[in-house]
């Protein structure tokens, strides 16, 4: 059995892509779901010069809320990938939302101590 790996991932206005590699030119079976729903409008394209397929699912909307959304990519009802969305009051206590929040206040510092500098 041919092991199948999705690589370079992104979301992108709204549409999670991806790149399915291990499987033969014959159509995946890929389903996409949050919560044990699969979302619709799933698309998938043979990119043959690279030998892999291309996938793209449209997040929808209602499923963008607070808090943490993961959502499973099954191929033959394995699944092979996985992402997630972390929104709202969630961040507060994330990691990432802190290092970003004392970039903004190092720059306000940065630009406070510029503008002294050029004063003195």
């Amino acid at each position: 059995m041919t092991q199948h790996q999705i690589i370079n991932t992104q979301i992108r206005a709204g549409v999670w892509e991806g790149e399915l590699s291990g499987t033969a030119t014959a159509e995946p079976d890929i389903k996409v779901a949050h919560q044990g729903v699969s979302l619709e409008n799933v698309t998938y394209s043979f990119d043959s010069a690279r030998a892999m397929w291309l996938i793209k699912a449209p997040i929808p909307p209602q499923l963008i809320n607070d808090g943490l959304q993961t959502f499973t990519v099954s191929n033959n009802d394995i699944v092979i990938a996985h992402f997630t969305l972390l929104a709202g009051d969630a961040l507060e206590d994330d990691l990432r939302a802190e290092i970003s929040l004392l970039r903004s206040e190092l720059d306000i510092l940065k630009s406070a101590f510029r503008k002294h500098c050029a004063q003195g």
